[in-house]
């Protein structure tokens, strides 16, 4: 068995339980570096099952990686958001592995503890037995269940179920730049839901808004502010982040802003902008997602 091949194969299953255990592109990408390192270190033809091994190995360095960014994330400035990646239309053809990447769904995993997040992760989205989460994450069998339990109440309690269809959700997205483009109150306030909340994430470093902003009046009107502000050689862009429309802002060649749409019902329910530079490395080239 060749171990470059084999890692290689897996590396867009490895790379999404990483990037979702963790939340950034940045933490996921050193893990899976770390984890290429050990994996170097065995001899593949031992391994029954280099799947279960190998996302044993990324688990339990994806881990590491939250705790740590647990410690610094108590500090965080405003709110803390994912680190948003670009990826291929037909991940949004996987309905499980979609829901899994959303901001909604990233957002309810980072209020988990990073043991309750790991088993549901590997679980309920990529379906390992019960016996290797266990490996995976140093509990027994018995604990990973009850960890699993707990973390789909708690995801079921908080993650908003939407059935939208990809034309529908093009329509809501188009018609949503339109009007922030166009800077008309009424046209954005029409297309906003009216409960609809607005995340921003600047990380300290750049101007955001330090609290959600919720109802459509006050983000029509916080979202045209920004409008009002244009930045120099700007370009705004349609995008996919995340298997979810967005749009991404650029000034000088360089991405500033990145706005991922939540629709539903034929209204924009969710806004979550990302303005952190530390976290907008991810926007530009497509990273290939996998179970």
């Amino acid at each position: 068995m060749d171990s470059h091949r084999t890692f290689a194969e897996h590396r867009p299953l490895l790379f999404t339980i990483a990037y979702e255990i963790t939340g950034t592109a940045a933490d996921a990408e050193d893990v899976l570096q770390e984890s290429y390192l050990k994996w170097s270190a065995v001899d593949p033809d031992g391994i029954d099952n280099p799947r279960a091994y190998l996302a044993t190995i990324v688990t339990r360095q994806a881990l590491n990686a939250l705790r740590s960014a647990r410690r610094r994330r108590e500090d965080y400035v405003g709110p803390w958001l994912p680190e948003p990646v670009a990826t291929l239309p037909d991940v949004a053809d996987d309905a499980v592995l979609a829901d899994s990447l959303s901001f909604a769904m990233l957002v309810v995993l980072e209020s988990l503890s990073p043991d309750q997040r790991a088993a549901f992760i590997l679980r309920e989205i990529f379906d390992f037995p019960y016996e290797e989460i266990a490996g995976a994450t140093g509990k027994t069998p018995a604990a990973v269940r009850q960890l699993v339990h707990r973390a789909k109440e708690h995801v079921a309690r908080r993650t908003p179920r939407y059935d939208v269809d990809a034309r529908d959700r093009k329509d809501v997205t188009d018609r949503f730049i339109a009007a922030a483009m166009g800077g008309d109150v009424q046209a954005l306030m029409d297309v906003l839901a009216p409960g609809a909340v607005l995340l921003s994430d600047g990380g300290g470093k750049v101007s955001a808004a330090r609290r959600p902003v919720v109802g459509a009046e006050n983000i029509a009107r916080f979202l045209l502010g920004l409008a009002g502000k244009p930045l120099p050689d700007m370009r705004v862009e349609p995008a996919l982040l995340n298997a979810m429309p967005a749009i991404v802002i650029s000034s000088g060649g360089r991405a500033d802003l990145a706005v991922v749409i939540e629709a539903n019902g034929g209204h924009v329910t969710g806004l979550y902008l990302v303005r952190n530079p530390d976290k907008l490395g991810a926007v530009a080239s497509v990273r290939h997602l996998g179970r």
